[in-house]
């Protein structure tokens, strides 16, 4: 992976760490602008070095790059920050093509992690009274009381092309190109679909289009 991302960003200086305590004196010492991290380590896990430099330095994207693939994993890694979330074992080409949407500020997602994202959420949807979380969590009410529960905010017509193809994974070159329009426009038009949703990153944008029902 290090190698990988040499070869994506050559400009950055990259620190490997075999241990979370490695990863530690790593960030004291360094000002971290992209971490790839495993969950499991020799001497503890990766979640805690997720959530440690999130509290350390808030500006650090962190991508988790695991081999795990389930609801125990994905979920957790998400709510603690992680800005992104691949499976190291997927083609080297695909890693490649993730690597290069951290640099041009996308967050990437492993396609099975979003599709569990996008089913999870459409689980949530369906189920007015209860659903089954993943173990992490914990509700304590009858119903759902999350965000989504609030009245849906208008976007424009043009806001809703824009979130509907970043639902569906599409970078901003591949949108603008779509819509005829500059990458800087639509990189406004997400500036701006986000602060109306109060949301910060790209797998929320998912899930707020599935919700919309502007992925299926």
């Amino acid at each position: 992976m290090a190698a990988l991302l040499g070869r994506v960003q050559p400009a950055l200086a990259v620190c490997e760490a075999g241990s979370q305590a490695q990863a530690e004196s790593v960030m004291r010492s360094h000002d971290v602008e992209l971490a790839l991290i495993d969950f499991t380590l020799p001497d503890g896990s990766g979640l805690d070095v997720l959530r440690l430099l999130h509290a350390a330095q808030p500006q650090a994207r962190a991508v988790m790059i695991t081999l795990f693939d389930d609801d125990e994993h994905v979920f957790p890694a998400l709510q603690a920050g992680a800005f992104g979330y691949l499976l190291k074992d997927r083609p080297e080409i695909e890693l490649i093509a993730q690597l290069r949407r951290i640099r041009d500020g996308e967050p990437p997602l492993s396609s099975s992690v979003a599709r569990r994202m996008l089913d999870h959420f459409a689980a949530v949807r369906h189920s007015p009274v209860a659903v089954e979380l993943p173990p992490s969590e914990v509700v304590v009410a009858a119903r759902p009381t999350n965000r989504f529960d609030e009245p849906e905010i208008a976007l424009t017509e043009r806001e809703t092309e824009v979130l509907q193809r970043v639902g569906k994974g599409y970078t901003l070159p591949e949108i603008a190109q779509q819509l005829g329009l500059s990458r800087h426009t639509v990189a406004d038009y997400v500036k701006q679909i986000y602060r109306k949703l109060d949301i910060s990153s790209r797998a929320e944008a998912a899930l707020e289009a599935a919700r919309r029902g502007l992925v299926r």
